[in-house]
């Protein structure tokens, strides 16, 4: 392959020639050819007699993830992705929605544009995920809202309905919103966890076209079979669904995407889609299918603005040494080499910075739980995934109140409202499946409205862990003895605008501090974390409010 020859060959017009290995998606082959690119789009492409053996292809795609989950900015999330040949994303800016409104959606967007990668984000259609007070988010998106931001032409589609019995009950709030949608010919991303048979089927006729929250393949056939158009096949930080789903990529080939949901920064650093697509080859795919699922169908499908490799599209292509580990040699973007060698050809720009983080101060006692019966309910963590199971057991000791118990693998959990409601005490319950021996963790990303959220085994720790995250006014923490360990996330209580690599680099000194020094026994302690108070996940979860069971839909005692 020959990197490009930067010319200036007709006055201002930019030129240059890209040779190698060409894999075209559209037509299913590889031959040595040459690309002309003139002003950032594909002018020709030649076959000739012979060419390097590198390959060229379509840049990669992240099908559904939320930017602000990788701890980065958007522009500092491009400056890891493209080194991995990610060209674009389909981005739910939910969570900064859920923190900072209106103002939040659009602050990503202006940030995203500072750099040389397509962002393609959404409307966040549930802010809160819920509805009828089951928790206190620090904004509200309204169907009126929703169609304003829609008329938007920087927000493509409307983001995960995530308020599937919403849909099912014919909410006015949740059908305006998908109407909204119809009416502006934009795609509708579907979020139906569990959802079977006849009540996946009014939900996808409902208007959501895709839905990333399978996790066995009988729930992703069933809900092909109802007219869903695609799949994703999610692989991020909590959920992982590839074995379960990947052999869609050979029965089902058109209606797949991949994508990551929830990348933490350490995730993105080590790699992204590529991953994926070189894991895919592994387990023996067809390349073409493979590729199609990583490069072209959400282009099809979300009608991005993002080139497939073909006369006349936008340069957006990724250069690679071989079609097995996908070791990403160059990344383009419009035209623009953005990355060479794992190497960001561009650095993100100082950016105003957005939040309001206001948190209470919490003292010890009110992280106490009272004893009123001889049994407990706990929310059971599943690794690898987002949905929990309800764990019960008996209350074991005396006296009035309950402790952590490191024994039986019940710790406490507390999340805190973030939002100033200072008169409001934290709500309190168990968890089993986090391993902790000692200390605690705390974090303010708990999707989905962002309330602090902590998992301690004694109370000292547990305040220590949350009083860090209340001075920093955002961040991840952790707490054991006097050792205190803090990550800080000043925008929004999300994001931090340091480089990829020091925001990576800090994360996985704490996330291995919760495995090593406090004993989790969990792939990602800190994605666990976040995921507890997201009362939409089946089963048990927990607000600000208290204890909830998604499958009653009502807040449950603790200790009954």
């Amino acid at each position: 392959m020959t990197l490009p020859r930067s010319v200036n060959e007709a006055g201002t017009q930019r030129s240059f020639t890209v040779t190698g290995q060409i894999v075209d998606l559209v037509h299913r082959r590889i031959f040595p050819g040459e690309i002309v690119v003139v002003n950032g789009k594909i002018a020709s492409i030649t076959q000739i007699a012979e060419a390097s053996g590198n390959f060229i292809l379509p840049g990669f795609i992240d099908a559904h993830v939320h930017v602000e989950s990788s701890m980065l900015t958007p522009a500092r999330f491009a400056e890891l992705a493209v080194r991995h040949g990610t060209v674009a994303t389909v981005s739910d800016p939910h969570e900064i929605a859920n923190v900072c409104g209106r103002e939040g959606v659009l602050w990503m967007v202006r940030n995203g544009a500072t750099v040389p990668f397509k962002f393609h984000f959404g409307v966040p259609s549930c802010v809160p995920a819920t509805s009828g007070g089951l928790e206190t988010s620090g904004a509200i998106i309204d169907s009126q809202v929703v169609a304003e931001l829609l008329t938007h032409p920087e927000l493509t589609y409307l983001a995960e309905m995530m308020n599937f019995p919403g849909v099912l009950g014919s909410d006015a709030e949740v059908i305006a919103k998908l109407r909204a949608a119809v009416g502006s010919n934009k795609p509708i991303d579907g979020h139906a966890p569990g959802l079977r048979g006849e009540s996946a089927g009014r939900y996808i006729a409902a208007g959501p076209s895709t839905d990333h929250e399978c996790f066995t393949l009988e729930e992703a056939l069933d809900k092909l079979g109802q007219g869903l158009k695609y799949v994703l096949i999610r692989e991020g930080s909590a959920a992982r669904n590839f074995e379960a789903l990947q052999s869609l990529l050979r029965t089902h080939p058109q209606q797949v995407m991949f994508c990551t949901d929830d990348a933490h920064p350490d995730m993105l650093f080590r790699g992204h889609i590529n991953k994926l697509v070189a894991r895919a080859i592994r387990d023996g795919y067809d390349v073409y299918d493979v590729l199609n699922a990583a490069c072209v169908n959400p282009v099809k499908h979300f009608g991005l603005d993002v080139g497939v490799l073909q006369v006349g599209d936008s340069a957006d292509l990724v250069v690679v040494n071989d079609l097995v580990g996908f070791e990403v040699l160059a990344t383009y973007v419009n035209g623009q080499k953005v990355a060479e060698n794992g190497r960001a050809l561009f650095t993100a720009q100082p950016f105003e910075r957005i939040n309001n983080f206001v948190a209470p101060t919490i003292t010890l006692d009110q992280l106490q739980l009272p004893r009123l019966g001889e049994n407990l309910r706990a929310i059971r963590v599943l690794d690898g995934q987002l949905i929990s199971e309800e764990l019960l057991v008996a209350a074991q000791g005396a006296g009035s109140w309950i402790a952590a118990d490191t024994t039986r693998d019940l710790l406490k959990v507390v999340v805190v409202n973030r939002y100033g409601s200072g008169d409001r005490p934290p709500a309190v319950a168990m968890v089993n499946g986090f391993g902790l021996r000692r200390g605690a963790i705390a974090s303010s990303v708990g999707h989905d409205c962002h309330n602090i959220v902590a998992v301690g085994a004694n109370d000292a720790d547990l305040l220590a862990a949350i009083r860090l995250v209340i001075g920093a006014r955002g961040g991840i923490a952790l707490a054991s003895g006097r050792t205190r360990q803090l990550l800080p996330l000043p925008i929004g209580g999300l994001m931090s605008d340091e480089d990829g690599q020091t925001v990576a680099t800090e994360y996985a000194t704490i996330d291995a501090m919760a495995k090593n020094l406090l004993g989790s026994t969990l792939g990602a302690p800190f994605m666990a974390l976040a995921f507890l108070p997201l009362l939409v996940i089946p089963r048990l979860k927990i607000s600000d409010l208290g204890l909830f069971d998604s499958r009653r839909w009502q807040f449950v005692p603790v200790s009954f």
